[in-house]
């Protein structure tokens, strides 16, 4: 194992230390309060595919491209959610013009691997990448 590979695997273990950590810290603070808002519901689904990316990467050696994007899609998301009422209508547009960009990006990423599939992208997929 070469010293790149030390530091990668010591990387994910910090990645997945931290994001599991920061869910507890989360759902303790929603204990506390005893109250679930639909914010703190789309912070712990960002740590969950944080941890989902983490996997993907341990079990097939690459990190699909569309598990970012998903992470962005939600935390722009969460971020409308929990601002919106501050936000200014140009910052209200911008950000979902964002969202749909992203979008439009999964999109784009899908009908491409979709269309120009390849041997090493069956490899992925037999490794346990999603769709």
């Amino acid at each position: 194992m070469g010293a790149l590979e030390l530091f990668e695997g010591i990387g994910l273990i910090l990645i997945t230390i931290a994001a599991m950590i920061a869910a507890g810290q989360e759902i303790w603070q929603m204990i506390q309060i005893r109250e679930v808002s639909l914010a703190d519901l789309l912070l712990l689904f960002i740590y969950l595919e944080v941890l989902t990316m983490v996997g993907i990467y341990l079990e097939c050696g690459a990190l699909p491209v569309r598990i970012p994007l998903y992470i962005a899609i939600v935390a722009l998301a969460r971020h409308l959610i929990i601002g919106m009422k501050t936000m200014s209508d140009a910052q209200l547009i911008a950000t979902s013009a964002a969202v749909l960009i992203l979008a439009l990006a999964v999109l784009v990423v899908r009908y491409g691997h979709f269309r120009f599939h390849d041997q090493s992208d069956s490899k992925a997929q037999k490794d346990g990448e999603p769709d």
